[in-house]
């Protein structure tokens, strides 16, 4: 079933990484200085696209250049053609005043988050992928610019992927939090959940972080347990998305539910109540007879959803 990950957002990334060659500064220095290079610019963590016919989020370096000295950068990876790809971020001290790329032509910037980027497909989904790349890694940068085994302030090294520490040695390497997200099915019905954060109507497959010394097979069984009471005898891996908001590994499976009583932890949930086949069918098209939604197709919610809607209970023979 993992044939359906390229359709989720932010799953398609064709960069090649070349993580052997980030420690090595000429060669990045090289295809930085390369004219064919391109840069991801980011007001802090919101990334900044040209305002044309289309929304293009790259920019040359003479443009990048024209907003300052970036505060962060990150080396992505290369395209196919073997041109660098980079992420920069900027810090503006005042409310932002784009200048257009080029003075003579009327395209300016916007200013878009990342998640509406992807809500309404404005780029591509190779392109979606290395923004999320992007977005994750400066976030990291950013919130990891002191040493958590000393306290001293830590530099970047190897293209923007380790943070060092000259103090006492210590090398930090950019995390990413598992997340396990699962639709417990019963036969013809499976359990939802909202939280208070979702837009009105909105209900999802039940998420949780894995915790140390956790399987992701045994989170998903402890969250379902923690926030609907509800047991849960199989699990089987759906697909997996990373999810940049800010730095996710977002594990997607189906469970098989023991017992069907529910008591809801409103400490975590407003909300959770079993599902017909047909509602969750109704959700997906927006046509729930009582407004009800369903995540829409950028997160991989809606896949878990899809894929019952399509299969039923075939879902959990993987």
């Amino acid at each position: 079933m993992t044939s359906c990950s390229t359709s989720i957002g932010f799953n398609c990334n064709p960069l090649e990484r070349r993580s052997e060659k980030r420690d090595d500064g000429a060669f990045i220095e090289r295809l930085r200085s390369d004219p064919a290079a391109r840069f991801l610019v980011f007001d802090g963590d919101v990334p900044l696209l040209k305002r044309g016919s289309q929304h293009d989020p790259w920019f040359l370096a003479r443009e990048a250049a024209t907003f300052g000295e970036p505060s962060l950068s990150v080396f992505l990876g290369e395209d196919s053609e073997g041109s660098g790809r980079f992420a920069l971020s900027f810090t503006f001290d005042t409310a932002l005043d784009l200048p257009p790329v080029d003075p003579s032509q009327s395209t300016t910037h916007e200013r878009i988050d990342l998640r509406s980027i992807a809500l309404q497909g404005l780029v591509d989904a190779d392109t979606l992928g290395i923004m999320g790349e992007g977005k994750a890694m400066l976030d990291w940068q950013r919130r990891h610019s002191f040493c958590a085994n000393c306290g001293s302030a830590s530099r970047v090294t190897a293209a923007g992927w380790q943070r060092l520490c000259d103090v006492c040695g210590t090398r930090h390497f950019p995390r990413v939090d598992p997340v396990v997200i699962m639709l417990v099915i019963d036969g013809e019905r499976c359990l939802l959940g909202r939280q208070r954060h979702f837009a009105p109507g909105m209900y999802s497959a039940l998420a949780g972080f894995v915790e140390p010394g956790e399987t992701a097979e045994a989170a998903v069984l402890r969250e379902v347990m923690e926030e609907a009471h509800v047991t849960c005898a199989q699990v089987v891996y759906f697909a997996s998305q990373p999810w940049p908001f800010p730095s996710s590994l977002m594990i997607g499976c189906f469970a098989q539910a023991s017992d069907t009583d529910i008591v809801v932890d409103t400490t975590e949930l407003e909300d959770a109540r079993w599902f017909s086949r047909a509602e969750v069918t109704a959700m997906l098209a927006g046509t729930h007879e009582s407004g009800l939604s369903a995540p829409k197709p950028f997160a991989i919610a809606h896949h878990l959803l899809r894929a019952y809607a399509d299969k039923g209970a075939a879902v959990l023979n993987g």
